[in-house]
């Protein structure tokens, strides 16, 4: 009986051609082995799973290949292929810097460097996931790294190339990786699938190259996991209920509820997702990336933004063009506020009704119902169903309405006046909701429905020493403020032009002092001044005898200096250092 491979690894690309998604990158690699124009040192970039150690691979077999094909490809037939591939090549040598990043494991690179090779033409030294490396390890290896043998070839791969240092950078020829594409993933999926002979949906594959984001080893261990639970037959229901994604069917119905306003639709299609074991974040993510990529597929610039195969594109954009733009950029504002209170909230299954009482209501009127004490639930459903939410055209019309209404009113305003108007009301984003018990959303509802007044701004006339006289009347009725006051008390405010004024705040506490207190100041001058255009700016300065690292004994002196009552602390208690 034949052993069982799994698919990452038996279908692990062997030639330039097989490596899915990289086509540019492979043809550039190609064309300098075909002109002999090879670098020392190469480092080879991006995510896991998109074929960065599968290329340095391809590439050290293919410079010791002697009979190449004629596009540049291994012949996998010459002694040194057959060596590679059988994996007893002494031409190749590989680190896993990511287990082997001490010192001791460089010096053990740069000794087998001395030695030739004794086939072929070059050795390769590949160092997987080198920014794992500590950094007396790239000490050690930079001399080598920059002026190696003439046979001696290094290819780096990383994952996060920004913890790599500077002088290792500038010694090699960098390649970044592109994450693999949905459709380039479906399509050598579909290849696996017939070359194992299992019957495959585009569907399914789609949700298992979704499901790997941008990994191509990543979607084959998950396309072995489905294939395994559904005995060859990789059916869309298969991969949805082995997977446990929340397919688009959930999402599809979602948005016809809170396209018609059916809040009651919107909570049983929640609980049935909590039913079948999904976490709540998960559900809001995955519906807010849902939104965001109907709003891609309203444009046909922006389609191609959508990761999916041609067929669910279409579908997409069909759906897409009966939601308008606005509720989408409402709704998926709404969601990121969820996704960053979620944490924070003690009732999070409420925070999340409560996000879909607003998603049906946004942008719609109040009803009337819920304004005389009615059931706000029962009250989204009109009688036969609502009205479905405004369109574009609708939406225009209201902002040419408000537009209007507010030139009449500017018009009408005495010119002589110096006023404040404030913003103009539009149309609320969300309708009535039910606020909780500990729980807040003033982040997620922003909605302005206070009527249109004009406030007059106090313009009273004030001189220097005005500010200064009331600089140190703040200083003198604040003495529990310490850090504040002794910021106060080192810079004066000095006026940069009109009402506004500047002082400077040393880096750290002090600056970090007037920060917290700037609007308590702000009120606090205005309302003496009589002038609401006073502006206090704060200048960030570092102390030039402030060290870097402030040892024990420093930060010890530091506090003592600036508070007394510590420092009588410390001393009634007897407290040292020592």
């Amino acid at each position: 009986m034949e052993q069982y491979i799994v698919s990452a690894r038996k279908y692990r690309p062997s030639t330039f051609a097989s490596v899915v998604g990289q086509k540019t990158l492979a043809s550039t690699l190609k064309n300098a082995i075909a002109t002999d124009r090879l670098a020392h040192a190469y480092l080879f970039c991006g995510s896991r799973g998109v074929g960065k150690t599968s290329c340095a691979r391809i590439f050290a077999k293919t410079i010791n290949c002697t009979n190449r094909t004629p596009d540049g490809e291994p012949c996998n037939e010459c002694p040194s292929c057959k060596s590679f591939n059988d994996g007893n090549s002494m031409n190749i040598v590989e680190l896993d810097a990511a287990s082997h990043n001490g010192i001791d494991d460089i010096k053990n690179i740069v000794d087998q460097v001395q030695v030739p090779p004794t086939a072929g033409k070059y050795r390769v030294f590949i160092i997987d996931e080198v920014h794992m490396l500590s950094n007396a390890a790239f000490n050690a290896f930079l001399k080598t790294l920059e002026e190696p043998p003439s046979y001696v070839i290094f290819i780096l791969a990383t994952t996060e190339k920004h913890k790599i240092i500077p002088t290792i950078l500038s010694r090699c020829q960098i390649y970044d990786f592109n994450r693999i594409s949905i459709s380039d993933m479906v399509d050598h999926l579909a290849y696996v699938a017939a070359q194992e002979g299992y019957k495959a949906d585009k569907a399914a594959l789609n949700v298992i190259a979704r499901k790997a984001d941008g990994a191509m080893r990543d979607a084959l261990s998950i396309f072995d996991q489905v294939a395994a639970s559904a005995k060859g037959d990789i059916s869309y229901q298969a991969a949805i209920d082995n997977l446990n994604v929340l397919d688009s069917t959930t999402y599809n119905r979602l948005l016809d509820a809170f396209n018609s306003r059916n809040l009651p639709e919107a909570l049983l299609i929640y609980q049935e997702v909590r039913d079948k074991g999904f976490d709540s974040l998960f559900f809001v993510n995955g519906l807010a990336q849902y939104l965001r990529d109907i709003m891609v597929a309203q444009n046909p610039a922006t389609l191609p933004l959508l990761e999916a195969t041609d067929e669910i594109r279409n579908e997409m954009a069909q759906r897409a063009q009966s939601v308008a733009p606005q509720w989408l950029y409402g709704a998926i504002d709404l969601l990121n506020d969820v996704d960053l209170n979620y944490r924070a909230s003690s009732n999070k299954q409420l925070l999340v009704e409560l996000a879909l009482i607003r998603l049906c209501q946004l942008l719609s009127p109040l009803p009337k119902a819920y304004s005389k004490g009615l059931d706000p639930i029962a009250a989204t459903v009109a009688p036969g169903g609502a009205a479905p939410l405004p369109d574009a055209q609708t939406l225009q019309a209201a902002r040419t309405t408000d537009a209007k209404a507010e030139h009449r009113v500017q018009q009408a305003a005495p010119a002589a006046a110096t006023t404040h108007s404030a913003p103009r009301v539009s149309p609320p984003r969300f309708g009535p909701g039910i606020p909780g018990p500990g729980l807040s959303l003033r982040h997620s509802v922003r909605q302005e429905t206070a009527p249109k007044t004009e406030v007059t701004l106090r313009d009273k006339t004030f001189t220097s020493d005005d500010v200064h006289r009331l600089w140190s009347e703040y200083i003198d009725s604040h003495p529990t403020e310490r850090f504040l006051v002794a910021t106060m008390r080192k810079s004066t405010p000095t006026n940069t032009g009109g009402a506004v004024y500047s002082i400077e705040a040393e880096e750290g506490v002090m600056a970090n002092s007037v920060f917290q207190h700037l609007d308590v100041l702000h009120k606090w001058m205005r309302d003496r001044l009589e002038n609401d255009h006073f502006e206090l700016s704060v200048n960030v300065t570092v102390s030039p005898d402030s060290p870097s690292v402030w040892t024990e004994r420093q930060v010890y002196e530091y506090m003592v200096g600036k508070s007394e009552a510590l420092a009588e602390l410390i001393s009634s208690l007897k407290l040292s250092l020592d």
